[in-house]
């Protein structure tokens, strides 16, 4: 268990607990349907391939499954009213309303004893924000835990998004893997476990190497973050050539674009456990990579390319590093943040990610730069036809479930994607990592009914999608209004109150303030202050 909680440490998850477990998420008391038949009516879809907007159309559910996509009109004209489909069980009148896949958060954590964030916490900020699949990388709570949580929301006794489980190697092993053998026999049981794919982190290379490979003949999807304590080994060109399916982050990208040096350049007295130190310098790699055109750049992008890799940058992890007062006064902690979860993010030795001891405007610079040489790397592999895919990272240094993963589609948009780009990113490329492009991703006949509503245009400007809605200036009130918010999450075809679940969520936070001596309306501040 030691070595195991050790390579968790080396990312941006909670080490898991062995004496605590965190408590099993609550049987389903909102949400209805499925139906026989779900009408959505006169809606624009944007149906994920990123194919332009189009509409309006009805769309038809039938149980779980989109079964009809009907154009009814041009905007703005009178419908065509021999066009439009039969009532239904339900219907929901979508006049002016935006219809999307569900959201794929490619990088997620559900919860974690160490910040105190219950499982319904959870998932129900992902389901408030349209998230309605979350591949849960490294099963920090326990391998039959989340696997056990995946079941349930597949039979929709939560309120959940679906789950993909993809344990951390070494899980469930009182000793570290030192073998090939070993490697590969732990993949296999993985595999009859029910494993959806496989994380890693840090191992020897041949260890690394023969996990992969294993996964790989176990039709397993891999994700990694490449840990600096083993960049020094083998960098991203080697482990996608390996057979892993996913990158993780920012590392092992820039290792692989080194050419006048073959390690990081750290200062003497760099310790990689000291996280003040592993978060400073970790925004010096791109200044010490290839350039952007260079040979070695466009090599590095092209092998990735020919290997159909995927990239997950989550970008939005590290933002805090460039503009730590952004993301400490967030507008939506106050009302959203558990107080357990705001004290967690306080500097600390123990806490992961609280590292923030004495951060300067010398280290923000250098963040600066880190962005930009590494959201022009990500947009010109998307540029490439490489396909880039949205994870949030949630529950460390400052970021929020559901609010870090929008946060995240906006970092998309300022490396260059456009939005359909974007939303693209956000679901069917998701699906496509995952396999499941089969099932989810897009809006198209014959997939699960998995779509978000709402009344706003999220291509016109994406800050709608938080579920604190966008800020816009009523030029005939003059007065400032808040507009957008996810109306409806639906998954599967059982639709959710995208509000209500948000009112779930304050209402814990109320009531853990209250338990703590916090009035409810204050702002969530740090001991110091």
């Amino acid at each position: 268990m030691r070595y195991f909680t050790f390579l968790l440490t080396l990312a941006l998850l909670t080490p898991p607990v062995s004496a605590q477990k965190l408590p099993e998420a609550p049987d389903r008391t909102r949400g209805d349907g499925p139906y026989d038949r779900l009408v959505i009516r006169g809606a624009t879809l944007i149906d994920g391939t990123g194919a332009p907007a189009r509409g309006p159309v009805d769309i038809l559910v039938q149980g779980d499954s989109i079964a009809r996509i009907t154009a009814v009109g041009a905007p703005g004209g009178p419908m065509n009213e021999d066009a439009r489909l039969e009532d239904g069980d339900r219907v929901i009148d979508a006049s002016g309303m935006y219809v999307l896949p569900g959201f794929v958060d490619m990088h997620t954590h559900l919860g974690g004893v160490p910040q105190q964030t219950p499982a319904e916490y959870v998932l129900k900020l992902w389901m408030a924000h349209g998230v309605t699949t979350a591949r849960e990388v490294a099963a920090g709570n326990g391998l039959d835990w989340t696997l056990h949580h995946r079941k349930r929301s597949a039979a929709n006794e939560i309120t959940a998004p679906r789950l993909a489980v993809y344990p951390a190697l070494g899980t469930d092993r009182e000793a570290p893997i030192t073998t090939p053998d070993a490697a590969r026999a732990w993949v296999r049981r993985m595999a009859e476990e029910g494993a959806d794919g496989i994380k890693f982190f840090e191992a020897p290379p041949d260890v690394l190497k023969a996990a992969i490979q294993e996964a790989e003949a176990q039709d397993l999807r891999t994700a990694m973050h490449h840990a600096q304590s083993g960049t020094a080994r083998y960098d991203v060109l080697d482990t996608a050539t390996w057979g892993l399916t996913t990158g993780e982050h920012f590392y092992g990208y820039p290792e692989a674009l080194f050419t006048e040096r073959s390690i990081q350049d750290f200062p003497d007295d760099y310790n990689y456990q000291d996280e003040g130190d592993r978060f400073r310098y970790a925004g010096h790699m791109w200044q010490q990579a290839a350039e952007p055109g260079s040979a070695r750049w466009n090599q590095v992008l092209d092998s990735l390319r020919a290997l159909d890799f995927t990239m997950d940058p989550t970008f939005g992890i590290y933002e805090a590093n460039r503009d730590l007062m952004r993301g400490r006064r967030a507008e939506w902690h106050d009302r959203y943040t558990l107080p357990s979860l705001w004290n967690y993010y306080k500097p600390s030795f123990e806490n992961h990610g609280s590292y923030h001891y004495y951060w300067s405007s010398n280290d923000e610079a250098v963040w600066d730069t880190h962005f930009d040489l590494w959201m022009q790397f990500v947009n010109e592999y998307k540029n490439r036809g490489g396909r880039v895919t949205a994870g949030s990272d949630s529950g460390f240094i400052f970021k929020l479930y559901g609010f870090g993963y929008i946060r995240e589609l906006e970092l998309l948009r300022e490396a260059g994607f456009s939005p359909l780009e974007v939303i693209r990113s956000a679901t069917l490329e998701g699906a496509k990592a995952m396999g499941r492009a089969d099932e989810i991703g897009s809006v198209e006949v014959g997939k699960q009914a998995d779509l978000v509503l709402i009344d706003q245009n999220p291509l016109v400007n994406l800050k709608v999608l938080y579920g604190t809605k966008a800020l816009k200036f009523n030029k005939s009130t003059r007065q400032l209004e808040r507009v957008g918010g996810v109306d409806y999450t639906i998954k599967g075809g059982i639709v959710f109150d995208a509000q209500r679940l948000l009112n779930d969520v304050e209402q814990m936070v109320r009531t853990a303030k209250r338990e703590a001596g916090i009035a409810p309306n204050a702002d969530l501040k740090l001991p110091a202050e």
